[in-house]
């Protein structure tokens, strides 16, 4: 006697997103991102899980960590974003990012370090209310709280201590 049994693939994947399984999984991903032909970010993680199956909040988890670089139009690397974990939402394009994350930009030299960071890359944004370190060329500020531009080139700095060089036309 043969015996064969049959499920749907929304049977499967319902099964799979009560049981908070991922409908899918990578190692040592390397992942290009190309927008209109140009390459525009690169994408590198030792582990990846796909749980596009939840219906309300479906993400991308990376608990190993995360690196993305960012690409200019001359094909350049641009901003450097790293953690040691990652969520991205897949509606809101909302990424958490945490342990030991750095960004920096390559071409303003300017480094952000911080424990926690969420990243809206609708809005192009990044925000931390925790502790971090923000550096550039002249300066070195330590604070709590930081809103940012994607490429760092527009901040606030909240709660901070250390030096900052000014001119008088940035006053």
């Amino acid at each position: 006697m043969f015996f064969s049994c049959t499920n749907s693939k929304k049977e499967v994947r319902d099964f799979l997103a009560d049981k908070n399984l991922p409908v899918g999984s990578a190692v040592n991903i390397y992942h290009v991102h190309k927008d209109s032909g140009r390459i525009s970010s690169k994408t590198k993680a030792p582990v990846f899980y796909d749980y596009s199956n939840r219906k309300e909040h479906p993400y991308s988890e990376f608990p190993k960590g995360i690196e993305i670089v960012t690409i200019d139009k001359t094909g350049k690397d641009s901003t450097t974003i790293s953690g040691n974990y990652a969520l991205t939402y897949n509606k809101t394009k909302v990424s958490e990012i945490r342990g030991n994350v750095v960004i920096t930009n390559h071409t303003n030299q300017t480094r952000l370090e911080t424990n926690q960071l969420f990243w809206d890359q609708k809005e192009h944004y990044f925000f931390t209310e925790d502790g971090f370190r923000f550096t550039t060329p002249e300066s070195e500020i330590n604070g709590f709280g930081f809103e940012s531009s994607e490429d760092l080139s527009k901040w606030i700095a909240k709660d901070i201590t250390g030096d900052i060089e000014t001119t008088q036309k940035d006053i």
